[in-house]
C-alpha cells in the first residue's frame, strides 16, 4: 500500500463506514456554533440581522460538510487525521466564539478562522492522499485553488467594515456554493465529475443526520433554559409543550422514513456523489436553517407569549416553514417521487393560510407558535400514516 493511501478509511471493512467518536467530539464544536448562531438572531429580529445571520449559517454549515465529506475518505482512527481534526476544532471555536461580533470587533478573527479550516483542512487531505489515485489527487487540487480565491474575499471582508463586509463575505460564500455546482472546474486542471466522488453514502447520510439532532438538540436546549426562568403560568407551560411538541415532530418528520429511505437511495447508487452534492451538501442547509429558526420561535414565545412584534411572528411561521420546505425537497431529491411529498405542500399552504390568519386575527405569538406546532402534526401524521398503508 503507497504512503498517502495508509490514511484512507477501507471500504467494506468491518466498522470502515462508521462514523467515528472523534467524528462526534468535533461536533461538539458545532453545538456551540449554532447555539451562536440563534442567539445572534435572537438579540435583533431585523431584516439585516436575519441577512447576516443566514450568511454565517452557510458558512458554518459550508466548514462542517467539506470537513464531513473529507473524513469521509480519511479514517479518523489514524493519528494524523485525529489531529488534523483537533486542530480544526480549535480553529471552529475560535470562528464559533467571534460569531455574535462577526460583522462588528471579530471580523478578522472569524474571517481567519474560517477560512483557516477551509484550505488548512484540503492542503493536509492533499498530503494525506500523496500517491493516492490521480483523479482523486486532481480533484481536490482544484478544490484548493476555488477555497484560495474565496479565503482572499473572506479576508479582505474581514479588514472591511458595515455593508462592504457583508458584500466581501457574501461573494466569498457565493464562490464556494457555485464551485460544486461547477465541479470545481480550473483552467488547465479541467473539471471533477460526480463519479470522481467515490464516498461511502452511508456515512454521510449518518453525519448529516447526526448534525440535524445537533440542532434539533440546540432547540430543546433553547426551550428548557427559558422555560427554567420563566414563571410557570398557564401560558408558559403551554409555550412550553408546545415547544417541546414541535421539536418531537421535526425529528419525527426527518428520521421516522425520509432519512432511512434517503440513506438506501445514496447507498445503492451508482453515483453517491451527485446524490450527496445535491441532497446532503445544498438542501439540508434548509433544513438546518428552519429548526435554528424554530429554536429561536420558541424562546420568543416562552418569553413574550402575549404580545410579539411583526418580526417575531415572522419567524414563528418562518422556522416551520423552512423546515418543511427543505424536508420536502430532500425526500424528492432522494426518491422516485415526480413532486415533493404531498403532506409537506399542505403543510406549507397551511402555514400560509396561517400566517394571514395571524396578522388578520392578530393572534399572539402562543396562539401562532401552537397553531404551527398543530400543521407540523398534521404533515407527519399524514405522511406516516400514507406511508405505512403502502
Amino acid at each position: 500500500m503507497n504512503t498517502g493511501a495508509t490514511l484512507l478509511r477501507v471500504r467494506g471493512a468491518h466498522d470502515g463506514d462508521k462514523v467515528g467518536m472523534v467524528e462526534l467530539f468535533f461536533d461538539l464544536v458545532f453545538v456551540f456554533a449554532v447555539t451562536q448562531l440563534s442567539h445572534t438572531l435572537l438579540a435583533d429580529l431585523d431584516v439585516a440581522n436575519a441577512l447576516r445571520v443566514a450568511l454565517l449559517l452557510l458558512a458554518v454549515w459550508w466548514v462542517w460538510i467539506y470537513t464531513s465529506w473529507v473524513t469521509n475518505w480519511l479514517d479518523p482512527e489514524r493519528l494524523p487525521v485525529r489531529i488534523a481534526l483537533f486542530v480544526l476544532m480549535l480553529a471552529g471555536l475560535l470562528l464559533s466564539v467571534s460569531i455574535p461580533q462577526a460583522f462588528g470587533a471579530r471580523g478578522l478573527e472569524f474571517a481567519g478562522a474560517y477560512a483557516f479550516m477551509q484550505v488548512g483542512r484540503t492542503l493536509f487531505f492533499l498530503w494525506a492522499i500523496r500517491g493516492s489515485e490521480r483523479a482523486r489527487v486532481r480533484n481536490f487540487q482544484r478544490i484548493l485553488v476555488w477555497l484560495l480565491l474565496s479565503a482572499v474575499f473572506w479576508i479582505d471582508g474581514g479588514f472591511a467594515q458595515g455593508d462592504a463586509r457583508l458584500a466581501w463575505w457574501t461573494t466569498a460564500l457565493l464562490i464556494e456554493v457555485v464551485a460544486a455546482l461547477a465541479y470545481f472546474w480550473v483552467p488547465g486542471l479541467g473539471r471533477s465529475s460526480t463519479t470522481d466522488w467515490d464516498i461511502s453514502g452511508a456515512h454521510l447520510a449518518e453525519r448529516c443526520a447526526l448534525f440535524v439532532i445537533i440542532a434539533l438538540g440546540e432547540s430543546l436546549l433553547v426551550t428548557g433554559a427559558t422555560f427554567a426562568e420563566r414563571a410557570w403560568d398557564a401560558a408558559t407551560v403551554t409555550g412550553f409543550l408546545s415547544a417541546v411538541v414541535g421539536s418531537i415532530l421535526m425529528w419525527w418528520i426527518y428520521f421516522d422514513t425520509g432519512a432511512q429511505r434517503a440513506e438506501h437511495r445514496i447507498t445503492h447508487s451508482d453515483d453517491p456523489g451527485k446524490h450527496a452534492r445535491r441532497a446532503y451538501t445544498y438542501l439540508h442547509s434548509l433544513i438546518v436553517a428552519g429548526i435554528i429558526a424554530c429554536a429561536v420561535a420558541d424562546e420568543l414565545v416562552l418569553a413574550h407569549p402575549h404580545h410579539g412584534e411583526t418580526a417575531a411572528l415572522v419567524v414563528i411561521l418562518g422556522g416551520p416553514a423552512c423546515y418543511l420546505a427543505g424536508t420536502a425537497l430532500f425526500k424528492w431529491s432522494t426518491s422516485e417521487r415526480r413532486g415533493p411529498p404531498l403532506s409537506h405542500l399542505a403543510g406549507l399552504l397551511l402555514l400560509a393560510l396561517l400566517a394571514w390568519a395571524t396578522f388578520a386575527l392578530h393572534l399572539s405569538p402562543l396562539a401562532a407558535g401552537v397553531a404551527a406546532t398543530a400543521v407540523l402534526a398534521v404533515v407527519a401524521t399524514w405522511e406516516s400514516l400514507a406511508l405505512r398503508r403502502a
